[in-house]
Order: C-alpha cells, then structure tokens, then sequence
C-alpha cells in the first residue's frame, strides 16, 4: 500500500508531488466553486447592501426578498411549469427515437442503413436557416402549440451516432441469442440494447435537457404571444431586460416599488442560481451511469 503524505516511510520526492497535486486540485476547486458561491451569495443578499460590493461567498444582510420580488410574476410560475414539462417530454421521446434510430442503423440487416446514415450527416453540415424553418413550422399548423418545442428537434443526429457507437461496441452474440430464445426486434431493443447503453442514454439525456431547459429562443419565435406557452427562460430573459432598459415591461407594477426590492445585478444573480439549480440537482443522478465496460463478461467465452 502506498504511504501517506507525511508518513515517514515516504520518499521525498513522492511527497513533492502529492503536494502539488493537492494544491492543484484545491486551487482548481477554489476557482470552481467561488464563481457560483458568490452568485448565490448576491442572490442571497439585500438588494441595498449588494450595491456596495465587497461579497464573497456569504451574505452580508442575508434575505429571500429577491427570490419572492421575482416569483411575484405570474408569467415566471407558467414558465417553470412549462419548462419543466418540454424538458421532460423533450428528454424522454428524444431518447427514444434516438436510440430506436440509433439500433435500427447498427443493424446489419438493415438494408437502407447507409443511405440513412449519409442523409443524417447531411443534416449536421446542412441547414435551411432560420427563415425557411420559421415558413415550415407556420405551414406545419405549428405556432402557438406546446409542439413546437419537441417535434422540429426531436432527432439529433449526432445522438444518433453516438448511441449508433456504442451499441456497436456490444457483442452481437447477445441480440442472436436473444433471437434464438424468440425475441423479436423490439423485445432485443428494449430487454438487451436499451439496459446495455445506459452510460449512453445518460449522456444524450442530460443534452437533451440541458437544451430544452435552457432554450428560450423558440418561445421567442412561435409563441411570443401565447403567456400559456411561455417558458422560464424567456421570462427570466424579459425580467433582465425589464430590470435594465424597460420599467413598463413589469406587467403594471411600479418600477420605483420594485427597484426599491431588488436590484438588476441581484436581479439577474437570483436568475442565474433558479436556472441552473435545476441541472445541478439532475446531474448527480446521471453521473453514476458515466462508466465504461457495461458489457465486460456479458459474453460468456
């Protein structure tokens, strides 16, 4: 076993190192964790006492009054129910025909898997540009529907490919035997394809809802007008906006009342922990499956 830091048995030189290492690795936590420590200590403070500056990574005059100034829009409480609604519905059928897509072209069997393989591609280089895909979702019946924001994305190509590259790497002795004991296509995706590809599924799902949750762009586009369909992100955009360049944007409230509460700069720090808390609390659970060799020994020799 190797010795401790300050064990005496430990050569010098062995010490040297792994000190520098924890130096390294603390200095590199530091500068991860201040960034957002401070944030969340902005958000955290009056409004008053953030304009003099000066906080680290604790509240001065610690207060929610910023959260609850913020919560106080209607539109913000229609925005997180529907962001959380595409973000789920998103994540959920963008992986299942991703990862359909995906085992279908790394069929040998599949005739067309070329072709279909080379038309995905294009899709990654090629674009009809904004213009074109704007008259498209008009002509679609598209605009002011909750289907907007998950038919026009719902295949990515490159999650395609990359679940496509890790099915691949599964031995194809385990979808022939689960031939031999009668399984269809569908029983071998969905009881020996989809456990095996977890690490991958884990990944393209958290793309998948770290887009869906922070798009804001769409809303913007199709449903602008619709304070059904908004969503958190494009609330929150109007609110920085609101707290910078346009006071009458704040649905009727007095400026000076809300100003009196909040800053901007508190303002847009309480956004950025309510947008990204949400990410932060989903990753731990996706992590686990970050690991390689999930079919080790799943072929017996």
């Amino acid at each position: 076993m190797k010795a401790g830091l300050f064990s005496r048995g430990t050569p010098w030189s062995d010490r040297v190192f792994d000190l520098v290492v924890y130096i390294v690795i603390t200095l590199v936590t530091i500068v991860t964790l201040y960034p957002f420590l401070n944030v969340l200590a902005i958000s955290l403070n009056d409004s008053t006492d953030s304009v003099r500056g000066g906080i680290t990574i604790f509240p001065r005059a610690f207060t929610f009054k910023n959260y609850e100034t913020i919560f106080a829009f209607s539109g913000l409480i229609t925005g997180l129910k529907i962001s959380t609604l595409r973000t789920v519905i998103g994540t959920v059928l963008g992986l299942i025909s991703a990862s359909m897509l995906a085992f279908t072209l790394s069929r040998v069997d599949f005739q067309g898997r070329r072709f279909v393989s080379t038309f995905l591609a294009l899709t990654m280089y090629v674009s009809g540009g904004l213009i074109p895909t704007y008259i498209l979702i008009k002509d679609l019946h598209m605009m002011g529907t909750f289907a907007v924001y998950i038919l026009p994305g719902l295949v990515s190509a490159f999650n395609v490919f990359v679940i496509r590259s890790f099915i691949d790497g599964i031995p194809y002795a385990l979808q022939e035997s689960a031939k031999l004991d009668g399984a269809n296509d569908f029983t071998i995706y969905w009881r020996v394809i989809l456990p095996l590809t977890k690490p991958a599924l884990a990944t393209i799902a958290l793309f998948l809802a770290v887009g869906q949750w922070n798009a804001w762009f769409d809303t913007y586009l199709y449903n602008g007008s619709k304070d059904n369909l908004t969503t958190l992100q494009y609330e929150l955009m109007k609110v920085i906006q609101s707290t910078t360049t346009n006071a009458d944007s704040f649905r009727g409230r007095n400026m000076t009342q809300v100003m009196a509460q909040i800053s901007p700069e508190s303002v847009k720090m309480a956004i950025t922990i309510i947008v990204t808390v949400p990410i932060l609390v989903v990753y731990p659970f996706l992590q686990r499956y970050f690991v390689k060799g999930m079919t080790l020994g799943a072929v017996k020799s």
